[in-house]
């Protein structure tokens, strides 16, 4: 028999990810019957809405967990590593948005568009894994397409904005934009050359979260290198398509990070084993759960960001036939990094997880 309602925690409540998690919950209805707030030391004091309501953020600690039916994790992957087996000791099931248990076997790595039947295997050890923003946007697209013409290889790159670093990147990010608008001097009429030796002095700007900067500039590091040469990020899009949608198909990925407050976007091109043209793949796509499909280059319409804002859907346009192969795709992916990317995905498998298993 189903609960009327569910003791929900959300922990990192105060950060990016967890503030929408709650907003989530609430515009969608779940069935919360009591919510906690849970955050660092530094945090409690606070008060964050739900329903109308002021809730205290409460210190995380050992006991946070008892009566709590299901935890919302979003605070870093040490703190996972600690709390989640914590939590789901005292029966409390963990969806997790860190990388830290994506890919234990044990542990299901989900997207609800794509493979909701892995939820039910959350009984082994009360966890459930949030896949990375950036490969949740792309398999939302690219499920349909595997189901209808069996995908081989993925190609994809990946333009990611300073969102998916948090509160300290944004700013930076618009300390050095304005510590460059306000240095820079240019006539047009004194030509590129002027411009060029302006900019010249902040090769050496002042730089804390990434390596170099971020201000009008494009960074192709997310995340730190790996013995092949390929950046964590891109390995997790590798390692996460496999676990997910096919471990047969082939990928390579190359993600960077670039100058926008928010939305990732992604080109993609696949190769399939049948052949798809570019308006079947439309036509699929249309249909497809999750999906919204923003393609008329008569009218220069097509994704961004600022369209994806706020957006449940993953957006899709530039759907083209690749002219290089028999039988291949290039494709234009935009999602809301923190909502569908993060805190919208992670509720969506809470739905499911109430609805059909407990």
């Amino acid at each position: 028999m189903k609960k009327d309602g569910y003791n929900v925690a959300v922990v990192g409540a105060t950060g990016a990810v967890g503030n929408m998690m709650i907003k989530v919950l609430e515009r969608r209805s779940f069935p919360v019957k009591q919510i906690c707030m849970l955050a660092s030391g530094r945090s409690v004091g606070r008060k964050l809405q739900f329903k109308g309501k002021d809730y205290p953020v409460l210190e995380l600690n050992e006991s946070s967990f008892e009566g709590i039916d299901i935890g919302l994790f979003s605070a870093g992957g040490s703190i996972s590593a600690r709390f989640a087996p914590i939590a789901a000791n005292e029966g409390c099931i963990v969806i997790d948005n860190t990388a830290h248990f994506r890919m234990d076997t044990d542990v299901p790595l989900v997207v609800p568009e794509v493979n909701p039947e892995q939820i039910g295997k959350y009984t082994v050890k009360n966890i459930i894994a949030n896949p990375n923003c950036s490969t949740i946007q792309m398999l939302v697209v690219l499920k349909p397409l595997h189901d209808a013409a069996e995908i081989k290889r993925i190609v994809v790159s990946t333009y990611q904005s300073v969102s998916g670093t948090g509160k300290d990147a944004l700013e930076e990010m618009l300390n050095q934009s304005r510590e460059m608008a306000n240095s820079i001097q240019w006539n047009k009429e004194e030509g590129l050359d002027k411009l060029w030796s302006g900019l010249m002095p902040f090769r050496q700007i002042e730089t804390k979260v990434y390596p170099h900067r971020i201000a009008f500039e494009c960074l192709p590091q997310i995340d730190i290198f790996m013995p092949n040469d390929y950046t964590k990020e891109e390995m997790k899009m590798v390692w996460e398509t496999g676990k997910i949608l096919d471990p047969n198909i082939r990928v390579t990925a190359t993600t960077v990070r670039v100058p926008t407050f928010s939305g990732h976007s992604e080109s993609v091109n696949i190769e399939t084993k049948e052949k798809l043209s570019a308006q079947e793949a439309k036509d699929i796509l249309r249909k497809a759960p999750g999906v919204k499909v923003l393609d008329d280059p008569s009218k220069s319409e097509y994704p961004l960001t600022a369209l994806a804002a706020g957006e449940d859907y993953t957006l899709v346009g530039r759907i083209r036939e690749d002219e290089s192969i028999d039988k291949g795709l290039n494709l234009w992916v935009v999602s809301d990094n923190i909502l569908k990317g993060a805190a919208l995905n992670a509720v969506q498998i809470a739905e499911i997880l109430v609805e059909r298993y407990i």
